[in-house]
């Protein structure tokens, strides 16, 4: 396995550690509705600092990014449509939510190729930045086959370290394959993903899935959820016919390997509470509330 020595190391600090420290913020204090210059001293900045930031990272004013991620509005905003998977699967939003519904084609792998843990399967990765810190890039020749992130104790996530860690737990997938370090190749996907502007249905991103006929048809579900919407455990089983099997589609959802492109934080507790997500509740606040200012925008 490549150590840390293997790839160089990341730039110290990022606009998500500012970010990230603005999200517990406002989650704690969101009904105060607080002040740029609350923010602002909240996250160690100043209040110009703030406003740039959030202007490059949504594109929103950091008033109208507050009143997208506050926590009473995230969760009427999920609440909504929990129940409705049907119709949000036929129901597209404008701009971009609707552009990220067509720019996504996917193709899942053999459960012959699945069970070989990879085995003869060559995989390039590299780290990138992106709006939630930096991410964790693999893919094959046919596609992306995962997006990971490396994660801190802030995070709250099932993986902390660096990026040793985040690369150990994306190869726990498929521990046969051939790995390989090649960011110049998978920057290319990163510009894709995380750049709303590159997103287009006349250039779709191609996926691949990798998992247990289970796991991919959970997946495909989830690639169907528009931005802006969200759905349960529960109506995910229904959807696939597996009444009563929310218990295993919630494994599934938590071993998605592609996080954000197969947008498994779209997924809620049925009482419209953000459950367990495995980069941290944190990174899926922000998640959340970057398409919610992406959706507003459009």
């Amino acid at each position: 396995m490549p150590g840390a020595a293997d790839f160089p190391a990341a730039a110290p600090g990022s606009d998500y550690d500012t970010v990230r420290r603005i999200l517990s913020f406002i989650s704690h204090n969101w009904r105060e509705q607080p002040t740029i210059e609350a923010i602002a001293e909240a996250a160690g900045a100043t209040g110009s600092d703030v406003h740039h930031l959030f202007r490059r990272w949504c594109g929103l004013t950091p008033k109208a990014f507050l009143q997208a991620i506050t926590l009473d509005h995230a969760k009427g905003l999920l609440c909504a449509s929990a129940s409705v998977l049907d119709a949000a699967l036929e129901v597209g939003l404008s701009g971009p939510g609707r552009l990220h519904d067509l720019f996504v084609t996917h193709e899942a792998m053999s459960p012959g190729e699945w069970k070989a843990g990879g085995e003869g399967l060559k995989l390039s990765y590299g780290f990138h930045p992106s709006p939630f810190g930096e991410a964790l890039i693999v893919v094959t020749g046919r596609g992306l086959a995962g997006l990971g992130w490396v994660s801190t104790d802030a995070d709250g996530g099932k993986v902390v370290g660096g990026r040793p860690e985040a690369l150990a737990d994306m190869m726990r997938r498929w521990p046969h394959a051939d790995y390989h370090y090649d960011p110049a190749l998978t920057g290319a996907y990163a510009t894709r993903i995380f750049e709303p502007k590159a997103w287009s249905p006349e250039t779709p991103l191609r996926v691949v899935l990798i998992g247990t006929d289970f796991e991919v048809r959970v997946w495909e579900t989830l690639l169907r959820i528009p931005v802006g919407r969200a759905t349960t455990y529960g109506e995910v089983a229904s959807h696939i016919g597996k009444h009563g099997a929310a218990r295993a589609v919630g494994l599934a959802v938590g071993k998605n390997p592609i996080s954000f492109v197969v947008p498994c934080h779209r997924v809620i507790g049925k009482s419209g509470a953000l459950t367990g997500y495995h980069w941290g509740l944190t990174r899926k606040r922000a998640i959340l509330g970057w398409e919610a200012g992406q959706t507003a925008a459009g």
